[in-house]
């Protein structure tokens, strides 16, 4: 994954954790900003995505190592 502006560790927190931190996050960053985020609840892949669909966010980049959840999302305008 590239490098990110913000970076968010989730790890071993469940629903609805980690998207609350993210939406936060995001909210705080300039537009064109990107945000690493590290988790492992598979939620998290259903709620970003939707989060990013709905707020108008772009998932840069999802991937699962088998142990983790990477997420890279860039805050649109």
């Amino acid at each position: 994954m590239d490098a990110a502006d913000h970076a968010i560790d989730a790890v071993g927190l469940e629903c609805p954790e980690p998207l609350m931190i993210l939406r936060n996050k995001v909210r705080g960053m300039a537009v064109g900003e990107t945000v690493s985020v590290v988790a492992t609840d598979p939620s998290t892949v259903r709620d970003f995505t939707n989060f990013c669909r709905f707020m108008g966010h772009e998932m840069a980049e999802s991937s699962w190592d088998g142990n983790r959840y990477r997420f890279i999302i860039r805050k649109r305008g």
